[in-house]
């Protein structure tokens, strides 16, 4: 059995939630309101010192940070398979990914998010071009990138790792009522992806601790 460790609004949780229910997985959740400061509890930082969801606990040990949590799943459970069979279309999945991953998340995640309000008093409309900022950035280069290599979903016609980025990042820029009237790729992706019940099942709002 896999335990989940998240928080229902983390998107880095809701990759790891996609990638779980794809390869058709069970797992248990433990739930920590990142914004009650539970991911600092001793108990947590026990299995994960960083103190940042998501963590999984497998049989022999625990996994923490998203990407190395999906590679895990990828080669433990190949089936059904999140990257495609061709190294050089593997290498531009795992771009989509990385363009997410590292170049949009990390610079809106809470915890800059906090730093930025509590050490540099931004107020929230500066708060909320940070974001913006980021974001578009980075699905200006990713609308191209899905119009190039899509073909229903972000690459080709199946969901791969790039679709569990790249679901949770809209859903974030949805929440901070970002336009996305340029992206029409993006959302086109979006909306492939949440006809599946799989990828419903793994929505924010259907996790344990959702909050309206």
């Amino acid at each position: 059995m896999i335990r989940l460790h998240d928080y229902w609004r983390s998107t880095a949780a809701y990759r790891v939630r996609l990638a779980l229910k794809l390869k058709g997985l069970d797992f248990e959740q433990t739930t920590h309101d990142l914004l009650a400061g539970e991911q600092r509890a001793d108990s947590y930082l026990k299995l994960n010192p960083q103190g940042l969801v998501p963590a999984i606990e497998i049989e022999g040990g625990v996994l923490v940070q998203s990407p190395a949590i999906l590679e895990w799943l990828e080669e433990r459970y190949p089936e059904p398979p999140l990257l495609p069979q061709d190294l050089s279309e593997r290498a531009i999945v795992r771009a989509m990914a990385a363009l997410i991953g590292c170049d949009i998340h990390p610079l809106n995640n809470l915890r800059v998010l906090t730093a930025i309000r509590e050490e540099f008093d931004a107020t929230n409309p500066q708060v909320k071009a940070w974001i913006w900022r980021w974001i578009t950035a980075g699905f200006d280069a990713l609308e191209t990138m899905i119009a190039t290599h899509g073909k229903g979903f972000a690459f080709g016609d199946r969901p791969t790792l790039a679709d569990c980025y790249i679901v949770p990042q809209v859903y974030s820029a949805r929440r901070y009522r970002l336009d996305l009237t340029p992206y029409p790729a993006i959302v086109a992706v979006e909306a492939r992806a949440n006809e599946l019940p799989l990828f419903a099942a793994a929505h924010p709002d259907r996790q344990p601790g959702a909050k309206p």
